[in-house]
């Protein structure tokens, strides 16, 4: 049995377990939380809306994220700008492939899964799918472990930035790329906290979900 339908809820903010009046049910999705008096909702308001809208978002800006240079290397011999891409294949091509491989999982394969996943969490929860739900639950927490590894290219740029500056001999300057895909990763963050995954276990005749 769910807390919901014991009409129990957590407060988001101090995590006090507060009981709802059976008429709220079908009126109000909220009651106020007896310990800190915040606004508890039995289910985020608007979830799949703003999940859908910032997943939507994020496929716009990781666009020019990789056609767009990441950084631009300035050195007596002239300027060279990289993409995520090129960046890529540069460290193939030069033997680092660990090095290779970890840019191209954090920055390609991570946001595209988890933009995915969010898609698709969103779309069998409006149409009120009731199976795999413990797999879907499985792959929201994926969201949540592997979001944070899609910094790891806009780590390495601002590193590079950082050490990498000899007077007028070589510098590194970051890219829109690195901007657009910044963007990215934090709307793909605010798309994986704003969707509920109480929703998964919800009916389709609940109309709080």
């Amino acid at each position: 049995m769910r807390a919901i339908d014991r009409n129990l809820a957590t407060c988001p903010i101090c995590h006090q377990l507060v009981r709802f009046p059976t008429h709220r049910r079908t009126g109000e999705h909220y009651a106020l939380c007896p310990r800190c008096g915040s606004e508890v909702p039995l289910r985020k308001p608007a979830s799949l809306q703003n999940t859908l809208a910032l997943v939507l978002a994020s496929i716009v800006f990781y666009i020019p994220a990789n056609l767009l240079p990441m950084m631009h290397v300035h050195t007596f011999a002239g300027t060279e700008s990289d993409t995520i891409m090129s960046g890529v294949l540069y460290f193939l091509e030069s033997g680092s492939y660990l090095i290779g491989l970890v840019i191209f999982v954090a920055s390609i394969f991570v946001p595209i899964l988890k933009m995915l996943i969010l898609l698709y969490l969103v779309y069998t929860v409006h149409r009120g799918k009731t199976t795999r739900r413990k797999e879907r639950r499985r792959l929201y927490l994926l969201t949540e472990v592997i979001g944070r590894w899609s910094m790891v290219d806009v780590y390495v740029v601002s590193i590079m930035i950082a050490l990498v500056h000899f007077g007028g001999l070589s510098e590194i300057r970051a890219g829109m790329g690195a901007v657009f895909f910044l963007l990215v990763v934090i709307l793909t963050m605010l798309a994986a906290m704003a969707f509920d995954p109480r929703l998964i276990w919800d009916t389709p005749k609940e109309h709080y979900a």
